[in-house]
């Protein structure tokens, strides 16, 4: 390699929970570098989810835990060119990039949601996550499918 490897930005844990995963996630939820917003609505979307899943015995930080698990994908593709075609090459993921990519997908459908409040869409797609339901898990079941449907050129992997 040309270069030296980039150093990883070191993440501190969150002021409530004391947990790594939950700033990384705000960290992605922030807009313009406005983290306080960001750590308000995580806070009270993940107080809405407490509310809704009291029956689970579930605590809200757990919920979001798993329906993150339940939203991560194991495997991707990406294209590969060989000789004059273009292949769609199945690949596992990094262990740091899943958490990205879940966290991304969760995020951007809840944007997408129709609702008052950020916290209220991210309350709603959390649920949803943690049901095996909604747009994000739909997104890591697709990306799945076609990883599935392209092993036959999982021996061009570079």
């Amino acid at each position: 390699m040309r270069k030296a490897r980039a150093k990883k930005n070191i993440v501190l844990p969150d002021p409530k929970f004391g947990d790594v995963r939950v700033t990384r996630f705000v960290n992605d939820l922030m807009y313009s570098g406005k983290k306080s917003i960001a750590f308000a609505s995580f806070y009270n979307a993940l107080e809405l989810v407490e509310k809704k899943t009291q029956d689970s015995g579930m605590s809200a930080l757990d919920v979001w835990k798993k329906a993150l698990e339940n939203i991560t994908p194991a495997v991707e593709v990406k294209s590969r060119r060989v000789g004059g075609a273009t292949f769609q090459v199945p690949m596992e993921i990094r262990p740091d990039r899943k958490i990205s990519i879940g966290n991304k997908n969760l995020i951007a459908f809840a944007r997408k949601r129709a609702g008052r409040s950020m916290s209220e869409k991210l309350a709603a797609e959390i649920i949803a996550a943690f049901n095996e339901e909604g747009a994000a898990f739909k997104k890591k079941e697709d990306t799945h499918r076609m990883a599935e449907a392209n092993r036959a050129f999982a021996h061009f992997r570079f």
